[in-house]
């Protein structure tokens, strides 16, 4: 029986994106929660919201790829802040669209310009061509990701 192929971590592509995301996550998040008082799940829900108002949970944990679990109790916890605000769908009551409240947009305002000031020091180290390229490859891997996933 032939040997079976070694795993080089440090050059397996899953686990460096996994390894970068996880730095990036962790070095964003401490500002987030210093400054704003949010955690990573809770900034994905507002700045879905931001972009795409109206969105339920499921369809945020869907845009997001973040666990309806995490999307549920970061939801949560912004409606107890007073920070998003829920409405029934006029098709089917039983589900809840979802808005940032006028003090979710305040905070968002205030987040949107730090998360786009720490994504330009992170790129900063890369030329156009290089900011284009890593955009087009980042786009193509996740659409072979999706086409790979398991259907459940």
């Amino acid at each position: 029986m032939p040997d079976a192929p070694s795993l080089l971590l440090d050059r397996f592509v899953p686990y460096r994106l996994s390894v970068l995301a996880n730095l990036v996550s962790s070095a964003i998040a401490e500002g987030y929660a210093v400054r704003f008082g949010l955690s990573i799940p809770q900034w994905r829900v507002m700045a879905a919201l931001g972009e795409h108002p109206g969105m339920s949970a499921a369809e945020v944990a869907a845009r997001t790829a973040m666990d309806k679990v995490a999307v549920s109790r970061a939801v949560a916890s912004l409606a107890r802040s007073g920070r998003l605000a829920r409405a029934r769908s006029g098709d089917d009551r039983r589900r809840s669209l979802l808005r940032l409240s006028r003090a979710g947009a305040a905070v968002y305002a205030r987040v949107a310009p730090y998360a786009l000031a720490y994504e330009a020091a992170l790129l900063a180290s890369l030329d156009h061509r290089e900011r284009d390229a890593l955009d087009r490859l980042l786009a193509k891997l996740t659409r072979r990701a999706i086409d790979l996933a398991p259907c459940v």
